[in-house]
């Protein structure tokens, strides 16, 4: 007799059956996490980047604040053009650390778990692999972007009570200085340049992990001396150089294709102007033009492609 049967016989409350199915989405989050967990770098290293260009600009503004201030004038009115300048350089830099650390980030996320073994025991667990490999690279395309956003947001927060301090250290206009910040415009283009940039760049992160899925040790020069052997070789045998261009273009195309509209496969002569007015801030929004551009359909297709061959490089690798 089961004990079911034998509780019902003795008139024992049995509680419902637990539920011992997890969500699906369940694995994935704990994934994610478990990259979190082993990849502190992932958070720290912004975050570091972040207060050294706080600081930065906080040197600049205490030596140079007071002889900016005193050829703008007595009625101040050039503030509200040049206020927004100093909001400039913190998101730029921090995008370029996003795209640092998550192609560092790419290259040992899947060597790593095969040099410590680790990967023995991540297989035991009822994780499949296209779970552990669709949260690899949620790193560089979903978890770094959101920390890059939060850390610009509250830089420029902290960027913002400097150059306040600033201007009430020399006597100057704070409502004319907080009428030039377009502080929604501002923030408008901090998600669409952390979007763009995620999706152009994303082809890149999935070659860097398919590299980290294949190679045994120095994924990083796997990782690009094949690009310069085709150079080399192209400029040898060719006397050509479209490999060399598309290389600058699919790392610094982005920048043309998504803010100015003017975009040329193989042109050198790229130049984004960063204004200060509220109208050219908006101008430099080119949402149109960068959804039309092929490259970044290509890219992401190639990123998909390379997913799906990661998935089964992993499926079939064991420790080095």
């Amino acid at each position: 007799m089961s004990s079911l049967n034998i509780a019902e016989e003795m008139n024992i409350a049995v509680p419902d059956r637990a539920e011992t199915t997890a969500h699906p989405t369940r694995p994935f989050l704990w994934s994610i996490r478990r990259e979190l967990w082993e990849n502190r770098s992932i958070l720290v290293a912004p975050s570091v980047i972040a207060s050294i260009a706080i600081l930065a600009i906080l040197q600049t503004a205490i030596r140079f604040s007071g002889q900016f201030l005193s050829q703008v004038g007595p009625d101040n009115s050039a503030l509200s053009s040049v206020a927004v300048l100093p909001l400039i350089p913190v998101p730029f830099v921090l995008g370029v650390a996003m795209v640092g650390v998550a192609i560092l980030y790419s290259l040992e996320a899947l060597l790593s778990e095969r040099q410590d073994r680790t990967i023995l025991f991540w297989k035991s667990l009822p994780i499949s692999d296209t779970t552990t490999v669709l949260a690899k690279m949620a790193v560089p395309i979903l978890v770094l972007p959101v920390v890059t956003f939060v850390l610009a947001v509250a830089s420029e927060v902290a960027v913002f009570i400097i150059g306040i301090i600033a201007l009430l250290a020399h006597h100057a206009s704070v409502s004319v200085a907080l009428s030039g910040i377009p502080v929604l415009r501002l923030l408008g283009l901090m998600v669409y340049a952390v979007v763009v940039v995620t999706l152009w760049y994303a082809p890149i992160y999935a070659w860097c992990l398919l590299v980290s899925a294949w190679a045994r040790r120095a994924a990083l020069l796997w990782a690009i001396v094949p690009f310069f052997v085709l150079v080399f070789f192209e400029k040898i045998a060719f006397q050509t150089h479209y490999v060399r261009d598309f290389i600058h273009d699919r790392f610094w195309g982005v920048f043309p294709v998504a803010f100015t509209g003017e975009y040329t496969v193989h042109s050198h002569h790229h130049a984004l102007v960063a204004y200060s007015t509220n109208d050219s801030l908006g101008a430099l929004w080119t949402p149109g033009h960068f959804l039309a551009t092929p490259a970044m359909w290509f890219g992401l297709l190639f990123a998909a492609l390379g997913l799906v061959l990661i998935i089964r490089l992993r499926r079939s690798s064991g420790p080095i």
